[in-house]
């Protein structure tokens, strides 16, 4: 009876964990994708009274383009400068399609 108690435990941590270790999740954007962004946000034109990062949450449609899900930021002109900028971009090798990207940018005060 002790190694049926036993066993039921092992698998019921071991299913746990199985369901634990979604990668299904926000995936990080690599040096080459971010740089593509990066370069989409040259020259804003607005003004930031502070330095702050933003998380922008992001995926690509069928065709390529980016899709801007969230954008972290309490400010409406980043918010907006980022959102005409990016979406519906289409861009150099794009990610894979429908998978959700986070790419956490710097925005500095002048």
């Amino acid at each position: 009876m002790k190694k049926f108690k036993l066993m039921a435990l092992v698998f019921i941590i071991g299913t746990a964990s199985l369901f634990a270790t979604n990668t299904n999740e926000l995936t990080t954007v690599n040096k080459e994708l971010r740089n593509q962004i990066v370069s989409l946000l040259q020259s804003p034109d607005f003004y930031v009274e502070k330095d702050a990062v933003i998380n922008i949450t992001f995926t690509f449609s069928s065709q390529g383009e980016i899709v801007v899900l969230k954008v972290g930021c309490d400010n409406c002109d980043v918010l907006n400068y980022v959102r005409k900028n990016l979406n519906h971009k289409k861009i150099e090798n794009p990610g894979v399609a429908n998978r959700v990207y986070t790419l956490p940018l710097k925005v500095k005060a002048v």
